[in-house]
């Protein structure tokens, strides 16, 4: 359940910041930041500390070749499923979201997999470890 957790936050900080729709932090601040700066920054800087936070987790967790490896995974599903006709590559909408759903995919398990390393092998990461 905590990866879960994790992943649907991540869904959640990305489609808030954007999406295929207008409900999200770009539109808004594009259409409201002339009168409302202090919140449009507001709002942005918590949706930066959400980006810190994760991506800090992910590139020490799994580093940018897992990342990489990740998004890999990901894209051959998604070719799989075109292939196999279930996935219709022209709906720009929908490949909007995939790509949210695949970077979300991406930041959850960098924030998960320290804690699923450790069940798997027993070992437990050390970072920064200061005496």
């Amino acid at each position: 359940m905590g990866f879960v957790l994790r992943w649907l936050f991540a869904l959640a900080l990305l489609s808030a910041t954007w999406n295929p729709t207008q409900m999200n932090f770009v539109a808004w601040a594009m259409r409201n930041w002339q009168n409302q700066l202090p919140l449009t920054v507001l709002i942005g800087l918590v949706l930066f500390v959400g980006y810190v936070i994760y991506l800090r987790a992910t590139l020490r967790s799994i580093g940018a070749f897992g990342m990489a490896l990740v998004l890999a995974l990901v894209g051959a599903i998604l070719w799989v499923l075109w292939d196999f006709g279930w996935l219709d590559f022209s709906d720009r909408a929908l490949m909007s979201w995939l790509g949210l759903f695949a970077l979300s995919l991406v930041l959850g398990i960098g924030l998960s997999w320290s804690i699923v390393r450790r069940k798997l092998s027993g070992q437990v990461d050390m970072d920064d470890v200061e005496e």
